[in-house]
């Protein structure tokens, strides 16, 4: 049930102006503190937030659609985007091995475990990595809550990490090359025929937004490789920031075999300026602010949720971050990121996701999300 506090209406000029002054400021100021590339990236995040949130362009929701009324268009996009990133993706990690590097990871129990349970709660919230950032940007109450427990959870999640992985995992496995492209290529183009087959007459649509933003954050997504060498990721950040916060408690993490570990243990110690995946969470909640305040919709409709939906709020939260970190990634970095650059787990990822997606679609009701 949701009660609206007031109409949006659509911000002024000079609320316009300031919103585009704070973000190129905002850009310039990581760009002075910690240097042009940093600076950089930071815009890209902002351009993932502006992209996502503006054109309406996300993973859960679209599965939802797939799931409950076969609407094909959302998922279609992201195969789409995927495909885009790979044909450019592929050649560059061929071509530059020492500089650029695959969001590429093993396959075992607690990658499968950790994917599915994900799908499931990031339906409960609706939300996945990059779309519970983009949600508590633009003022949703849900997100805002789950944000925090997301993090928390990424930081439990990491902490536990290699015990869950010696329950046994295969070697990592990463095609690469013009074969490995073209089979990566032929496959998501399989996976797209059967979407569509699957799909409602109506449902076989793809918008032309959607088809926009997947140019879009295919766009942003090569960008995001090329300038910080690695993939677009989300959930490292997120328990970044606990690392952090933890740390400055007084804790010790030293003999942590996760965040202990000598270039995890850099990164705590160093700016948040200068993480990568931390820049593009940040810019994806700030630009995702700025299209809601540019419509002049920051004033989410009041959210009358029963208890039982909000402690659901605060347990999916945890368990997306937790799961995530078992699964080597969330939409984005394992889903996005592992199948636009090669890896297997990626796949099996997209899978055991999908699946548990089809378990929380029908709990939501049940938790007293909606009736």
């Amino acid at each position: 049930m949701a009660i609206a506090l007031q109409p949006a209406t659509s911000a002024g000029i000079g609320t316009r102006a300031a919103l585009i002054g704070a973000a190129l400021s905002l850009s310039l100021a990581v760009a002075v503190l910690a240097g042009a590339r940093y600076g950089f990236i930071l815009a890209i995040g902002l351009g993932f937030g502006i992209v996502l949130e503006g054109l309406r362009f996300g993973f859960a929701g679209p599965w939802r659609a797939m799931i409950l009324r076969r609407e094909a268009g959302g998922l279609l996009a992201q195969l789409l985007a995927i495909a885009l990133v790979a044909m450019v993706a592929f050649p560059l990690l061929l071509a530059s091995p020492g500089e650029l590097t695959g969001a590429h990871a093993p396959v075992g129990v607690a990658m499968i475990g950790g994917a599915f349970v994900f799908g499931i709660a990031m339906q409960l919230v609706l939300g996945c990595g990059s779309g519970t950032l983009v949600n508590a940007g633009s003022g949703n109450l849900v997100s805002l809550v789950a944000l925090p427990f997301f993090a928390i959870g990424s930081f439990l999640g990491a902490s536990h990490l290699f015990w869950w992985t010696g329950l046994g995992t295969l070697p990592t496995v990463a095609f690469s090359g013009n074969s490995g492209l073209f089979g990566t290529l032929l496959a998501l183009a399989a996976v797209a025929g059967v979407v569509w087959w699957r799909a409602t007459p109506a449902g076989r649509v793809l918008p032309r937004r959607l088809i926009v933003a997947a140019v879009a954050v295919a766009a942003l997504a090569i960008l995001n490789l090329v300038v910080s060498g690695q993939p677009w990721g989300v959930v490292y950040g997120l328990g970044l920031w606990v690392a952090k916060g933890v740390t400055l408690a007084g804790a010790d993490l030293s003999a942590n075999a996760f965040w202990g570990a000598a270039s995890n243990a850099e990164r705590v110690r160093q700016s948040l300026l200068t993480d990568v995946t931390s820049l593009t969470n940040i810019g994806i909640i700030a630009g995702a602010f700025i299209v809601a305040a540019w419509r002049g919709g920051l004033h989410q409709p009041l959210q009358l949720l029963p208890a039982r939906a909000w402690i659901a709020t605060v347990i999916a939260g945890l368990a997306l971050g937790y799961s995530s970190r078992l699964a080597f990634g969330c939409n984005v970095g394992a889903f996005f990121s592992g199948i636009s650059t090669g890896s297997l787990h990626g796949w099996v990822w997209f899978g055991a996701a999908f699946l548990g997606s089809m378990f929380g679609v029908r709990l939501r009701p049940i938790l007293g999300f909606e009736k």
